[in-house]
């Protein structure tokens, strides 16, 4: 067998072995198995919603478990092709067989993130919330490259972006900044950006162009529905009303539309800017803090079922998920995963998948998951 036919084959094996211990592969078939006899079921859609829950996830388990099965039987008889057109001579047929090996590698992959994107709320619209740390204008600044970063993947993936609270630096770059991201599976990817975002770099504020090092967090939350019932107690609540500043329209500075609220018994703060009127606002900003308390008890079963607690934590050294280098070499550094890229400007540009990818894996695993690094 041909070495990069190999390195194809071990790439789809590892895709595959995961999708199966995510899917806990036995119980999965039984599971399925048992939602094929409920859909047979005449009486299935006197519950609308119920027999609703029943389809999605039964087409769930059924495209994926298909897929493990298709793409594993391919993979055989591409893998028989290879050695069969080797034995013969035949190195077009080989080099079609390899080419045709390639391409159901990245298949494997592409099923195996749609595989763990199945969590109660992953295929949600997102929240990405950003702050900066200490350090005044070094680190408003790394906020705001954050920021576009974030707007770049976004598009990248052909998500619609809105910019939901915006706070503008004393000199440069942002305070803090609230981006709601809609699409498909928006929040299931964006949730392993969660965490403090470390910068290194020569300061172009700094006249002695000395190397600095920034902090700045990242909260993602999901955007919820009606249909999730969260329970606020308006007493526990400090609502602060102010006027819009930074990236807010036209009504910026006129009217005091933009609102603030504060769960006291949480500490959780949430803004919205926004919208001219400060009941849309408000509004906004309620939601937001729901989804932020649903993202709370879903991290509190996640850290359960793990035996883990992961808490977010002050904004600076040792906390942080990953470092970005420009100076005095230039990489950036998943520090959970250990997926590198030597090109932070693509990273800084919203070249973020593969570095979500990898910290997807991690969650099933629990080990740093092998994965080509980002060229």
């Amino acid at each position: 067998m041909r070495a990069e036919a190999q390195s194809h084959i071990d790439r789809i094996t590892a895709a595959l072995d995961l999708i199966r211990r995510f899917l806990n592969w036995d119980e999965a078939k039984r599971r399925l198995d048992e939602l094929n006899a409920r859909v047979e079921d005449p009486t299935l859609w006197d519950n609308p919603k119920g027999a609703q829950e029943v389809m999605r996830e039964r087409g769930r388990l059924d495209d994926a478990i298909n897929a493990v099965t298709a793409i594993k039987r391919e993979m055989d008889d591409t893998s028989e092709l290879i050695e069969m057109a080797d034995a013969e001579g035949d190195t077009d047929l080989g080099d079609e067989g390899l080419a045709a090996l390639g391409k159901l590698a990245e298949r494997a992959d592409a099923d195996k993130i749609k595989a763990l994107l199945a969590g109660e709320a992953d295929g949600y619209d997102t929240y990405i919330e950003i702050h900066a740390g200490a350090g005044g204008t070094e680190s408003q600044d790394w906020a705001e490259m954050l920021l576009r970063m974030y707007q770049r993947w976004a598009d990248k993936r052909g998500y619609k972006v809105d910019m939901v609270d915006y706070q503008a630096g004393d000199q440069a770059g942002i305070k803090s900044a609230t981006l709601e991201v809609k699409g498909e599976n928006a929040y299931g990817y964006a949730k392993t950006e969660s965490g403090v975002h470390r910068l290194v770099r020569i300061s172009p504020y700094d006249s002695a162009a000395k190397r600095h090092t920034s902090f700045s967090s990242v909260w993602v939350y999901p955007v919820i529905d009606d249909d999730i019932d969260i329970e606020i107690n308006e007493g526990d609540l400090k609502i602060d009303t102010y006027r819009a500043s930074g990236a807010g329209g036209q009504h910026v500075n006129t009217t005091d539309s933009a609102v603030r609220i504060t769960h006291i018994p949480s500490g959780i703060i949430v803004a919205s800017q926004n919208d001219r009127s400060q009941h849309k606002n408000r509004a906004t900003a309620m939601n937001m803090l729901k989804a932020r308390m649903y993202e709370a008890e879903l991290a509190r079963r996640e850290a359960e079922a793990s035996g883990e607690y992961q808490a977010k934590t002050e904004i600076g050294w040792g906390h942080q998920i990953r470092s970005y280098v420009l100076q005095p070499y230039q990489m950036v550094k998943d520090l959970r995963t250990g997926v590198t890229s030597p090109s932070p400007d693509d990273v800084l540009d919203g070249a973020l998948d593969p570095f979500m990818a990898a910290a997807l894996s991690q969650k099933v695993t629990g080990e740093k998951v092998e994965v080509e690094d980002v060229d």
